[in-house]
């Protein structure tokens, strides 16, 4: 434990000035913020709207960005900027060769990633109850503050994030065995969209497929069928979310013992 702890604050200190670590801020503050300038631009055409339909175009807007290419691509992009830094600094036989375990090691770089992107996620919560709030504040008229679903967005985005954890794995691996850029992000932008066009088709197996994952997660968050309830609550464990557990589970465990066994250069 004490092993994987030090690898874990040695991963934060790596990346702490890199791109990958302040897009994981970034990105959240970026979109919330041009979402936040939107309302605030068309606030007379909102007036009137009911506080529920306010939050759920302004977070919806937000959602529609993420859960289609942008939470894959991010995820893409950070699985490969946590390995970058030893792939750059061709520093990976040393850091094998310390007197810690390439579990320790492994494991401490992979929920480094997870914790990047938890991180990011969080933030869109944060951000986008925050400046629905301020909103009301700079903008009366549009009620925000009398309606809350802080649970709601928490569990949307709770929900995003146990999505993303396939794909997080399967680019982590890819990122791990391959220094080049292009051979992990090429197969992930891919399959990306593959999996956006099955899940807008709505395949019957697409939730077998983790790229779909993320945009599954927005269509089925709602309970459906004769016990739904009324208003709005989420159902966070739908079977995308247990196959996207299983899948990062299985990569994750088959990872390390690629990783044990190959040679890392």
């Amino acid at each position: 434990m004490k092993g994987f702890i030090l690898s874990f604050r040695s991963e934060f200190y790596k990346s702490r000035k890199t791109l990958g670590f302040w897009a994981a801020i970034i990105l959240p503050l970026f979109i919330c913020t041009l979402l936040f300038v939107g309302f605030y631009l068309k606030a007379e055409k909102l007036t009137g709207t009911p506080p529920i339909m306010l939050w759920l175009q302004f977070a919806g807007a937000i959602l529609g960005v993420m859960g289609s290419l942008l939470l894959p691509m991010f995820i893409i992009f950070i699985a490969y900027s946590v390995n970058s830094i030893e792939h750059k600094a061709d520093t990976w036989k040393s850091l094998f060769s310390l007197p810690i375990s390439r579990w320790a090691v492994y494991g401490a770089k992979y929920t480094y990633a997870i914790f990047l992107v938890f991180l990011t996620l969080a933030l869109f919560v944060l951000f986008t109850i925050g400046f629905g709030n301020l909103l009301s504040i700079v903008k009366p008229e549009l009620r925000f503050d009398n309606y809350h679903m802080e649970k709601e967005l928490a569990q949307i985005y709770f929900k995003l994030f146990l999505s993303s954890l396939g794909i997080l794995s399967i680019q982590f691996l890819l990122s791990l065995l391959w220094a080049d850029f292009l051979k992990p992000m090429g197969i992930g932008f891919v399959c990306t969209i593959t999996g956006v066009i099955l899940a807008s088709k709505n395949w019957e197996y697409c939730y077998l497929f983790p790229y779909s994952h993320p945009m599954e997660a927005i269509t089925t968050m709602m309970h459906r069928g004769e016990g739904a309830p009324k208003g709005i609550e989420i159902d966070v464990f739908t079977k995308d979310v247990f196959v996207s557990m299983a899948i990062a589970a299985v990569v994750f465990i088959a990872g390390y013992f690629i990783v044990q066994k190959k040679s890392v250069k």
